[in-house]
Order: structure tokens, then C-alpha cells, then sequence
């Protein structure tokens, strides 16, 4: 959609306001609105003006001046608003020197897909992320100088088969809980929360999301998944952001809360976002040959570079203290780095659904939801193209049950790191592959270090835990 398409949208579209979204450092979408009359062809060669200066990760308050460049290929009408409201997703941009900011995530994806055709390896790599939340009934939680708690519940969950009343305590307990692990495919009255994910699937249809397949997930508690279609890097990200906007507001809309932290829950499976990927040039897919898997070498490399710079990516692709409560053996999440054909027990799978060059991917399975899309999918490609340029080899396939191998059958396997603060250190030495094409810069790295280190890691140290009681009170 050019400027001129977008402004007649909103006007057939009776628009009467224009919502401005984008990121900050972290990952979260940030939103201003101007009325109709603000609105023309120009705001796109000009962009509109505010204070960057209290956005998480940002340049302090002596550069605060910022600008969103909206691009009008992006534009849709945001689904929940109560009166037409046009929604477009814009780029950080310095007014003084006109560059893209640096800090801004959409941009580090906008320069990946540029060093990518740079490259000569591909034209465009192609992103298919599979989400996972959940959507509980209520949350509560509080940490201060007297008590650190969290309580989440679900009429489904499994722990409420004894409850009298269902968890709003308006009817009777009627049963039908998911057992812990048994929560994939049942269906209603079981899963309760089939109408809800529909609605969620229709208005991403709505926004223009192309959505595969959509179920319940294996953990109690509603736990879900909504699939959508593989898309280039930068519409990928995109799609992710309105992914979680839709799938927290449709659940508020029904009174529910939904949440995509990693390990929300102990004692069942955690909330992943397996990423499939693959590069093709032009209307040539690059990851299909003839070798394992029916792969071809440059996927072999890309494969390799996934594998030899996971400890780092980890930073970026499971970027929070709560990724590593679910990066632990035994519940389906892939903590040992090696690479598998249909094996989803591996940290890369090969899928084998079918035979088509044109359905040859990867699939990478330790990132979860809580990651920025847009640095995530660009920091997973960065490394996949260093694998390439250093012909790097992933050495042999791991064809078996990797969760029920013994420590002395790893002893030669590779790890995820198990925890942020280690994922940060090995960041912090292996991002020269990162720092290729200016697609990440010195400063970003150091940014993301610093503010996961103060803002996360090192607030979680200061804190007592409540399990810390139990076994230490009476010591």
C-alpha cells in the first residue's frame, strides 16, 4: 500500500483516528494516536514527533527527540478500538541526522534482510514461528519487603478437580480437568477454550495474518497455540507483534488473562515458540538437496551456525530469567544442541511432512514468546549465514530420544545455557557474526547486556525466593 492507498483506506474505512505503533529496545509495542485531521500523505515523509526519552532501552533525555516513520504497507484498522481506528506500524528515525535509530528492533530486522540480498546467499528467509500461552482465569502477584507470592488459576486446570465451585465461583465444579502433560487435542468440554482461540484466529485473519492451525497445548490450564503462515523477516515480526496484541485483548474481552512467560506453571510443560526457517533466491528454495533430511549443504552449514552460536543467541532468543525455568530436561524443551529429522526432542529439527522443495525448513525449537521477533529472527539468520560463510559442519544427526540419554551419552553434546545470566556472558563474547552488514551494532549488544543484567538478573538476585523458606527457615 502506497501513502496515498493508506490515507484512502482510512477515509473508505470512515477512520476518525490514526494509531501510531512501534517497539521499544525490549519488545513491547508502544502506540500514539492523532485525530484524522493530522493525517495525510506527507506524515509519511515526515513522520510525527515525541519524546523517546522514558522508552525502555532508549537515548537519555538530553536526545529525546525522536520520530516514527509510519510505513503505509502496514496498515490495517486495529480490531478493538471502539471508534475506526486505522493502525500503522512505524520505524525510529533520528530528526536531526534522518537515520534509522539503531535501538529500534524493526530496524535491525529491516538491515538483516538488506545484508541478506548483500550477502549474494539468498533473496529473502522466510520466518514461521509457533507461538505458545496461556490463558488463565486470574493472576495475582506481588514481591516486596514482607511477601513474594504469585497465584495464577483455570477452571480447566488439573489442581482444581477438588474445587467446590469453578474458579469465578459463580457454578458448580462439573469436572473434565486436563491432567498434567495430557492437555493436547482434547476436545469440549474438556477444552474449554475452543471458542476463545477462534476469535483470536479470526481477527488475525482480519489484520491480514494467515493463520495454518490453531488447538490446545499440552500443560493444563489452558495452555494454547495459533499457527501462522511463514513470512519474510521484517512481516514476520510484524505478524508476531499483532499475534500477542490479539491474543491478550480477545482474552480481556472474555474476562481472562493471557500470558506468554515461558514457565508460568511448575510440574508441567512450559510455553516454547518454535521458529521454522529457510532461505530461497529468487523462486529457488536453498535449504532443499539431496543430502540427510533431503537437505542441501547450505542448509547443513546454516544448521551448524544455529548450533555453534546458540549460547549466544539464547540472549536474544530466550531473553528473560523465567526462559530458563522451562529450558530444563523433561518437559518437552530442547536443552541439548544437537540436530534431528523429525525428531522433536532435538534443538534443531528437520521437518519431514513432505517431500516438496518447496516445504524444506528447519525448525528451531529453544526459542520462546517472550523474545523481541524482530532481533530474534534476525540474530537466528545472522548466525545461519555466518554457518554458511565459514562452511561450518553440524557435525553428525542425534537420532534418538534425546531426553532419555544418559549424561555419559551427551558428554559430547552441546548445551543451552541455563541461565540468562550466562546466555548474556556468552553474548557478550561470541556477536562478531552479529555485528556483519551494521546489522547489529557494538551498541545494541552492549544495551541489551546491560539492561537485561540490571533490569533482571540482578533484581531477581536481591530477592528472596518462597521455596528459599522451605528449605532453609529452619536451618
Amino acid at each position: 500500500m502506497t501513502p496515498k492507498e493508506a490515507v484512502k483506506f482510512a477515509k473508505e474505512n470512515k477512520a476518525v483516528c490514526v494509531d501510531f505503533k512501534f517497539l521499544d529496545f525490549i519488545g513491547t509495542w508502544q502506540h500514539f494516536t492523532i485525530p484524522m485531521s493530522e493525517f495525510d500523505e506527507s506524515i509519511f515523509e515526515e513522520g510525527s514527533g515525541f519524546d523517546g526519552s522514558s522508552i525502555r532501552g532508549w537515548q537519555p533525555i538530553n536526545a529525546s527527540d525522536m520520530l516514527v516513520m509510519p510505513d503505509p504497507t502496514t496498515v490495517v484498522m486495529d480490531p478493538f478500538c471502539a471508534d475506526p481506528t486505522l493502525s500503522v506500524i512505524g520505524n525510529i528515525i533520528d530528526p536531526i541526522t534522518k537515520e534509522e535509530y539503531s535501538r529500534d528492533p524493526r530496524n535491525i530486522a529491516k538491515k538483516a534482510e538488506a545484508y541478506l540480498k548483500q550477502s549474494g546467499v539468498g533473496d529473502v528467509c522466510f520466518f514461521g514461528p509457533e507461538p505458545e500461552f496461556f490463558v488463565f482465569d486470574t493472576v495475582r502477584y506481588d514481591t516486596n519487603q514482607a511477601e513474594s507470592y504469585y497465584h495464577v488459576d483455570s477452571d480447566e486446570a488439573r489442581w482444581n478437580t477438588g474445587k467446590v465451585t469453578n474458579v469465578d465461583e459463580t457454578s458448580l465444579n462439573l469436572g473434565y480437568k486436563i491432567r498434567y502433560k495430557e492437555g493436547y487435542f482434547p476436545v469440549s468440554p474438556t477444552d474449554t477454550m475452543q471458542d476463545i482461540r477462534q476469535e483470536m484466529v479470526m481477527l488475525m485473519e482480519k489484520v491480514g495474518i494467515r493463520v495454518e492451525k490453531q488447538h490446545h497445548e499440552v500443560a493444563t490450564a489452558g495452555q494454547a497455540e495459533i499457527d501462522f503462515r511463514f513470512l519474510p523477516l521484517v512481516k514476520c515480526g510484524d505478524a508476531l507483534m499483532w499475534y500477542k496484541y490479539i491474543v491478550k485483548n480477545v482474552a480481556r474481552r472474555h474476562g481472562k488473562t493471557a500470558t506468554f512467560m515461558p514457565k508460568p506453571i511448575f510440574g508441567d510443560n512450559g510455553s516454547g515458540m518454535h521458529v521454522h526457517q529457510s532461505i530461497w533466491k529468487g523462486d529457488k528454495p536453498l535449504f532443499a538437496g539431496d543430502g540427510y533430511g533431503g537437505m542441501s549443504q547450505l542448509a547443513m552449514h546454516y544448521i551448524a551456525g544455529i548450533i555453534h552460536h546458540a549460547p549466544a543467541l539464547a540472549a536474544f532468543t530466550n531473553p528473560t530469567t523465567n526462559s530458563y525455568r522451562r529450558l530444563v530436561p523433561g518437559f518437552e524443551a530442547p536443552v541439548n544442541l544437537a540436530y534431528s529429522s523429525r525428531n522433536r526432542s532435538a534443538a534443531v529439527r528437520i521437518p519431514m511432512y513432505s517431500p516438496s522443495p518447496k516445504a524444506k525448513r528447519i525448525e528451531v525449537r529453544f526459542p520462546d514468546p517472550t523474545a523481541n521477533g524482530y532481533m530474534a529472527f534476525a540474530a537466528m539468520m545472522m548466525a545461519g549465514l555466518d554457518g554458511i560463510a565459514r562452511k561450518l559442519d553440524p557435525k553428525k544427526p542425534l537420532d534418538k530420544d534425546i531426553y532419555s540419554l544418559t549424561p555419559e551419552e551427551l558428554k559430547d553434546v552441546p548445551s543451552m545455557p541455563a541461565s540468562l545470566e550466562e546466555s548474556l556472558m556468552n553474548l557478550k563474547k561470541d556477536h562478531e557474526f552479529l555485528l556483519k552488514g551494521d546489522v547489529f551494532t557494538e551498541d545494541v549488544v552492549e544495551t541489551w547486556i546491560d539492561y537485561k543484567m540490571s533490569n533482571e538478573v540482578n533484581q531477581m538476585r536481591l530477592r528472596p525466593h518462597p521455596f528459599e523458606f522451605g528449605l532453609y527457615y529452619d536451618a
